[in-house]
């Protein structure tokens, strides 16, 4: 017994040096940090009364030139690209796929050409907030939100609530969306309510859900509409977004990657409607079979590898403050300075994410959620 005894001793010992090992890698090698100067990026001048528009049809993304008739409060400057915020990454105890993190660089000084985030209209909600949460962002326009994450109460360590705010002036917020995973679910399955305290399917401030796939590795947002069903009269439900996250079997070898699925947008900057009535017209089996007629497919930005840090950086410009592997930026291939949505960490259960056209809050939200999701296939 005694041997026995010695013997469990030694594998605990080993496992705990295996587990301090592990954390180092991860908080180390693996790290993205976030930059508050640009990274890896050549910067296109664009004249001070000038903005951009990123026009979806399709698959098709234009650069579209808005005339000199833009108003003053543009205020972008000559030589100045459009406003970019870059996420980070987190290799925290709660992060089962710890493949890598994305820090965001300490607090430095921005270069006088770099960037400004005041150089666009920053949004309130306008209307009722149900229907500004499904509402496509407007052009020329930044949401920044904010999204805290309660894990307090019996079983809020496994189940937590996220919601999410509209950050105002002077610290004020306006709630607009709860989501919390599902008890007794195949899969992963959130849903999301403009009630905090209502998270039912039945409540009629249901807004949405996200769902995943059984290895955690893809999601699709819908909305408050149900299942299609052959014989039924009930309008099949919307796909909003599809989300896609590559598998890591590299390990902690590099930051997560992410593909995300959008309905096209009208050339009036309405949603292409994507409601399937079998699983081929999903935005996943389109993507998947590459028939891109009225999607848009985006991807996360790369971190770029710094040798000083010994870490992968991106630039936030502020907004993040701690690394996460849940942290990213969501871009146009032909189009990486626009980021359509940012998302990342700011404190241990509080996230800070930021959209642009053509996304919704809605849409938004279950991308978030789905970073926040366990990844099996990368444990």
């Amino acid at each position: 017994m005694a041997s026995l005894s010695v013997r469990d001793q030694k594998l605990e010992q080993q496992r705990q040096i295996m587990e301090h090992k592990m954390k180092q890698k991860r908080q180390n090698s693996g790290m993205v940090q976030a930059n508050d100067l640009r990274v890896g990026s050549a910067k296109r001048p664009i004249s001070g009364s000038r903005s951009r528009e990123l026009h979806e049809l399709g698959n098709q993304i234009e650069v579209l030139t808005v005339g000199d008739d833009v108003g003053e409060g543009s205020g972008e400057e000559e030589g100045e690209s459009v406003p970019v915020c870059s996420m980070g990454r987190d290799a925290s105890t709660d992060d089962v796929c710890a493949d890598a993190a994305v820090a965001p660089l300490q607090n430095r000084a921005q270069r006088e050409d770099s960037p400004s985030q005041t150089a666009e209209i920053e949004g309130s909600v306008e209307g009722s907030v149900e229907t500004f949460v499904i509402t496509p962002a407007k052009h020329g326009t930044l949401y920044k939100c904010r999204i805290a994450r309660d894990r307090k109460g019996m079983d809020r360590g496994l189940y937590p609530t996220y919601f999410l705010h509209l950050e105002k002036d002077y610290g004020k917020k306006v709630f607009l969306l709860a989501g919390r995973k599902r008890k007794k679910s195949a899969t992963s399955n959130y849903l999301m309510s403009t009630d905090p305290t209502e998270l039912t399917r039945q409540a009629d401030s249901f807004a949405g859900k996200l769902r995943s796939n059984l290895l955690g590795t893809a999601f699709t947002v819908y909305d408050n509409g149900k299942a299609w069903r052959k014989n039924h009269r009930d309008p099949p439900r919307h796909e909003l977004a599809a989300v896609v996250y590559d598998t890591n079997v590299l390990g902690f070898k590099g930051p997560r990657k992410m593909t995300v699925i959008l309905p096209g947008m009208t050339p009036d900057r309405q949603r292409v409607t994507i409601a399937p009535q079998d699983d081929s017209e999903t935005l996943l089996e389109r993507w998947k079979g590459s028939s891109l007629d009225d999607i848009v497919v985006l991807h996360n930005k790369t971190p770029v590898w710094n040798d000083e840090t010994q870490s992968y950086v991106l630039n936030f410009h502020g907004r993040v403050t701690q690394a996460s592997v849940k942290n990213f930026q969501i871009v146009h291939d032909s189009e990486p300075d626009y980021v359509v949505m940012q998302f990342g960490r700011i404190s241990e259960d509080v996230f800070t994410m930021d959209y642009r056209y053509p996304l919704c809050a809605l849409q938004a939200f279950g991308i978030a959620l789905s970073s926040f999701d366990s990844k099996l296939a990368c444990e």
